[in-house]
């Protein structure tokens, strides 16, 4: 399976570790980001519009592979799935999507007729996050997460397109194990407020677009056999957590 995420710093933190998650299982995903740090929808579409080699592809998590137009991958390529993503800070503002959404969509379905289209969407700030972005949410993470929640909504209504529940699952964690309660002193699933932690968070990330992808569950005896910066227990309670949530 070939993915392309047209996306930013928020994809990359989302495919890190989907290409060695799926090692472990029936389906090989083969993962492709078109990244400009803090790309929103209206960015992108001006990209696309002008066929500007401004993104950073990257290959399998972080390899990076060349400077590259959006364009010449879609067009040139051929992928099983392609994502889609806003800024975080304009996440929960649906004024940011329109008209910028629809016709992204429209271009890629022009392009990759056999491509099955996502919406990423992506998880509220931590609660004591300094991005000035917060202020948009009053500085609140419930705020952001239900506002978030309600963009994704209309971009099932306007663009037609499915949800890849990444932001719900980080949400979920963060109310329901106490691993990962970081207002209760827990582990916090963001590095600097707002981006995902390199190990856990971003492994959370993963484990969503997997399972949402192939259908099947994370191993984590294969995950784990190469990485000794991650503890077995806490894996253990994102995998479980998954197959409740």
């Amino acid at each position: 399976m070939k993915v392309l995420s047209i996306g930013n710093s928020f994809s990359e933190d989302a495919v890190r570790w989907l290409h060695d998650i799926s090692l472990g299982g029936k389906t090989r995903i083969d993962t492709e980001n078109l990244m400009i740090g803090g790309c929103s929808l209206e960015t992108h579409f001006n990209c696309i519009k002008n066929a500007a080699v401004d993104y950073c592809l990257q290959g399998n998590g972080l390899e990076y592979i060349r400077k590259a137009s959006a364009n010449e991958v879609i067009e040139n390529e051929t992928f099983d799935i392609i994502t889609v993503q806003q800024a975080s800070a304009l996440s929960g503002r649906p004024q940011s999507y329109v008209p910028y959404l629809t016709e992204i969509v429209k271009y890629v379905r022009e392009h990759q007729p056999g491509a099955k289209l996502c919406f990423h969407k992506t998880w509220s700030y931590e609660t004591d996050s300094t991005h000035g972005g917060f202020d948009f949410y009053n500085r609140s993470q419930g705020e952001m997460f239900r506002r978030i929640s309600d963009c994704a909504e209309t971009v099932l209504k306007l663009a037609d397109i499915p949800v890849i529940p990444v932001g719900d699952f980080i949400q979920y964690l963060r109310d329901n194990t106490k691993e990962f309660d970081y207002k209760n002193g827990g582990i916090s699933l963001c590095r600097d407020g707002f981006h995902l932690s390199f190990d856990y968070g971003r492994f959370a990330a993963a484990a969503v677009w997997y399972k949402e992808f192939t259908g099947e569950s994370v191993n984590a005896e294969f995950f784990l056999k190469d990485k000794p910066e991650f503890d077995k227990k806490l894996v253990d309670v994102i995998i479980d957590s998954l197959e409740k949530y």
